[in-house]
């Protein structure tokens, strides 16, 4: 951690490795930026330095976010050694066939989509042995965006997955990062079928002052308020208004 800077842990981000390392499954349900990545980072780096066979998914909903994750991941500087361990390696269509066989012995970290898992790695679970037996970490990312009938595909893919873990000795845990929804931890356990998930929803990561202002629309004289936006004369008076915020907050007067 400290090689990429990263001095403390927030609390929400201890509270996750502390259940994770207890065995247990996480939702971690707090706002953009609060450092969920570091949440299945830490265990799956610390996984891979005392077992080199150990393997982790990272699911992602679309190929452009696992490879944005890509990106971080291999500009990471942890050190020659474990970035030679851990081997990062996108899994999708865009893979060329001639590559694939190398990612599915070597990379102990692939990144993929729901889409790939089904077509590519459940059907042809017996090229993937080696990785599914030593499967240790699951990770689901932007699990909000998984309901309705995605959701439902979605989570049969994950059952069917857990199946063949079983099925070959592994039994991995699982890592869900979310926006902030109404019910995270229920909505995680129905989307993998587990029987427990522990819950990390207090955002404890920094952040900056923030200054709110309302305003409401004065009543016309028929007594009916209209929206800035679609009134011209509103817009106008909204402009004004947004001008002499920003010039109390910076502490200008008008001459």
């Amino acid at each position: 951690l400290l090689r990429i800077g990263v001095h403390r842990l927030y609390a929400h981000q201890a509270a996750a490795l502390s259940s994770l390392d207890r065995g247990h499954s996480v939702v971690v349900t707090t706002p953009t930026s609060s450092g969920k990545s570091l949440c299945y980072l830490v265990p799956i780096m610390e996984a891979v330095a005392r077992d080199r066979n150990a393997r982790a998914m990272l699911m992602f909903p679309t190929k452009a976010l696992a490879h944005d994750q890509l990106r971080v991941l291999r500009a990471l500087d942890l050190g020659r050694d474990m970035n030679a361990a851990l081997a990062p390696a996108a899994y999708d269509r865009d893979t060329p066939q001639a590559s694939r066989k190398a990612v599915r012995y070597s990379a102990r970290c692939i990144l993929t989509n729901p889409d790939m898992v089904h077509v590519a790695l459940l059907p042809h679970h017996a090229l993937w042995r080696a990785f599914l037996q030593n499967l240790r970490y699951v990770v689901v990312d932007e699990a909000h965006m998984y309901r309705g009938t995605f959701g439902a595909n979605v989570a049969f893919v994950l059952r069917r997955l857990r199946r063949l873990c079983e099925i070959y000795g592994s039994s991995p845990q699982f890592v869900f990062c979310t926006a902030t929804i109404g019910n995270p931890r229920e909505h995680c356990m129905a989307l993998a079928g587990l029987e427990s998930v522990d819950l990390i929803d207090a955002d404890t990561a920094a952040g900056g002052t923030r200054t709110y202002a309302l305003w409401v629309p004065p009543p016309q004289t028929d007594g009916a308020r209209t929206s800035p936006v679609r009134d011209k004369d509103g817009a106008a008076k909204l402009s004004e208004r947004k001008s002499t915020l920003h010039h109390v907050q910076h502490g200008v007067t008008d001459t």
